[in-house]
């Protein structure tokens, strides 16, 4: 086994989508498999089991996760204690709130990995070089590369007599306290349908929404990703089907850091894969 192959794991680990690791990781979705492959075959075991909605990871994946992200790290830290120092060039991101970590976490990795990079963080509303956004908010003046598509669902507490539905409707949420947040695009889904709302609270970020929802507080209408793998609430559909682009914006007029361009250009070329390839590769994942 090779680095490369234990990141293509971390990836798939991550993401539990074989399509999905390809694209954080920058290669096509058949290289992500052949590195799963060897490594099940060299370990002499399964690591991932595929349904329909991409992979879940056995006992053995998640017994070899740490290893490997151990390893990962370990290699990351020793080739960091020997590049020579460089003049760094100064990147300013601007982040949307309602980003969900692990997508967060695949977004910088390929900036903070550059030894020539000094990587600000700033919110998305503030002057910055690129924006990652959603495609609703874009400015008049911005190139859009976009990333993901991801829906609106509704967290729930396990406990709530609402969670016994697979689908909840606009209607359902009538009169039911809800966690509201001041820099959501939740309110799409309210505006097609409007109903009585009862707010319980305002929360200030994803990781409060969930807290409060977890708490048994009330029900938040959050981006799938926000949700997807909190052990502490129900996620159910819910009938409107409002869901987001998010992607890298950038202003048209002014010139990008070399960093950002490459960041562009890798992006730009997992988009522009025949649409045929695209295809197979879903359906493999």
């Amino acid at each position: 086994m090779d680095i490369r192959e234990l990141r293509y794991f971390a990836a798939v680990y991550r993401e539990r989508n074989l399509t999905a690791a390809a694209r954080v990781c920058f290669v096509s979705q058949p290289s992500i498999s052949t590195a799963i492959t060897h490594l099940e075959a060299e370990l002499g075991t399964t690591l991932f089991i595929r349904h329909k909605k991409g992979v879940a990871p056995t006992a053995s994946a998640e017994q070899f996760h740490t290893l490997a992200r151990r390893i990962i790290d370990e290699t990351d830290a020793a080739r960091s204690l020997f590049r020579r120092p460089s003049t760094k060039t100064n990147v300013t991101l601007g982040l949307m709130r309602t980003l969900d970590v692990p997508r967060t976490i695949a977004l910088l990795k390929p900036l903070t990995a550059r030894a020539d990079i000094a990587l600000r963080l700033v919110g998305s509303d503030e002057r910055a070089d690129a924006r990652i956004i959603s495609k609703s908010v874009l400015r008049a003046d911005e190139h859009f590369v976009a990333l993901w598509s991801e829906r609106y669902v509704a967290a729930l507490p396990p406990s709530h007599p609402l969670a016994l539905k697979e689908k909840l409707r606009t209607a359902d949420l009538a009169g039911v306290p809800l966690i509201d947040r001041c820099h959501c695009e939740q309110s799409e889904f309210f505006r097609r349908n409007p109903q009585a709302r009862q707010t319980a609270a305002i929360a200030q970020s994803e990781d409060w929404a969930m807290a409060l929802v977890a708490a048994g507080v009330g029900i938040a209408i959050v981006p799938e990703g926000v949700a997807r793998g909190n052990p502490d609430v129900a996620v159910r559909e819910i009938e409107v089907k409002v869901k987001r682009e998010v992607g890298l914006a950038y202003r048209a007029s002014v010139p990008l850091p070399d960093a950002l361009k490459d960041l562009v250009s890798k992006l730009r070329k997992q988009r522009r894969k025949p649409a045929g390839q695209r295809s197979r590769a879903r359906g493999k994942s």
